[in-house]
């Protein structure tokens, strides 16, 4: 053979991989098949690199059992899991009930494109009791997406008593539980049918890789998800299935120390005197703590607080002299983050006055006496501010 073919062929066909403690990273849209009876053989073989090779089913397999799920569908981001989720079960005359605490990106979508293809849209309150929401569902209602904690608010809900009620009325119910991270909450062990999590968040744990995920243990569900992200032509890249299936491997690590630097960072700001209240569903005496309790095995890095009433220049101000904060809004790396979220809660239809500019932190993990130093140094600033 000519040079030009042999080196098409060279290297074509490694030995035996070595046993590594991760996958191999594949990369390849070609996937070579046995015979000719293989190529449209989808049931039984991957037939295109877009579908998924090792990493990939590494990480499926993994989130599956973090999961307690029958299978997982990979998206290119949280946002595309979740709205993935959705689109993968939902036709044209249905309706779908949200929660009002939702977060932005994925009311977006609902507002515009689920509108654009005739499925309505109703918020509700997350505070509304589980048996007022089922009972208050039109017939149209295919689908109940929740959010607990609200991400931005840390409202709950009854996710369970909600799946209970819906299932008798064979609506489906969906679980954003980034909050969660598969770890602390498991939607799935509560009847929930469809358990999403942006794993861009605390399953990558360093702030550089997009990814999300849907689990399910229906197996008509699966396959729908499965379907969905087919027929979407959603994929994800080798590397970064690799990397989330290495942070996935210290999560319960990181999970851990986020919640406790949280905690305390959390009852730190409950005695300052420029605090109006913080908003964290782990502190006894919060409005969801019971609820928390029950459910989850521990808390996060995420939560708000309410500052006491200062115009925006002093909000500004305060998040301008944090030095160890970030400015950011996504969260779940190593890194502590800060939001003003007032401009964000204009869009929601059920307004609520917090007492004073309302303020996300996600704890990360530096110690948490410098960051509580941090906070205290910015707040002096807002008391100035505020005169």
């Amino acid at each position: 053979m000519a040079d030009e073919t042999r080196l098409i062929r060279a290297g074509g066909a490694p030995r035996a991989l070595a046993k590594t403690v991760g996958p191999p990273i594949q990369k390849g849209s070609t996937v070579l098949l046995p015979d000719a009876a293989a190529l449209y053989d989808d049931e039984h073989y991957v037939t295109y690199g877009r579908q998924g090779l090792s990493a990939h089913d590494a990480l499926r397999e993994a989130l599956a059992v973090l999961e307690g799920a029958v299978g997982v569908s990979l998206y290119p981001s949280g946002l595309a899991a979740l709205t993935g989720a959705m689109l993968a079960v939902l036709k044209t005359g249905d309706e779908v009930l949200v929660t009002d605490a939702i977060y932005k990106p994925t009311r977006r979508f609902c507002d515009h494109l689920l509108k654009r293809f005739g499925v309505k849209t109703t918020y509700f309150d997350p505070r509304t009791a589980p048996q007022a929401l089922v009972a208050g569902a039109s017939d149209k209602v295919r689908m109940i997406v929740m959010e607990s904690p609200g991400s931005l608010s840390l409202e709950m809900q009854d996710m369970a008593q909600v799946a209970a009620l819906a299932k008798d009325r064979k609506i489906l119910t969906v679980a954003d539980n980034t909050w969660g991270a598969g770890l602390l909450y498991k939607p799935l062990d509560h009847g929930v049918d469809l358990s999403v999590q942006a794993l861009t968040k605390y399953v990558g744990g360093h702030s550089d890789v997009f990814m999300g995920s849907a689990a399910a243990r229906d197996p008509a569900l699966v396959r729908a998800l499965t379907d969905g992200v087919h027929h979407m032509g959603w994929s994800v890249a080798p590397e970064d299935a690799y990397q989330m299936l290495r942070g996935l491997r210290t999560l319960p690590l990181r999970l851990a120390r986020h919640g406790e630097s949280g905690l305390a960072i959390a009852r730190g700001l409950a005695v300052q005197p420029e605090v109006a209240s913080v908003i964290h569903p782990a502190l006894p005496g919060a409005a969801d703590h019971e609820l928390w309790a029950r459910d989850y095995s521990g808390p996060c890095g995420l939560f708000s607080f309410v500052l006491k009433p200062g115009p925006e220049a002093a909000v500004e101000a305060f998040l301008d002299a944090l030095e160890l904060f970030g400015l950011g809004f996504s969260w779940g790396g190593f890194e502590s983050l800060a939001i003003h979220c007032d401009p964000q809660l204009k869009t929601r239809k059920f307004k609520r006055d917090y007492g004073g500019p309302l303020i996300r932190l996600h704890i990360g993990l530096e110690d948490p006496q410098d960051l509580m130093a941090d906070l205290r140094a910015a707040l002096s600033v807002y008391a100035r501010a505020v005169g």
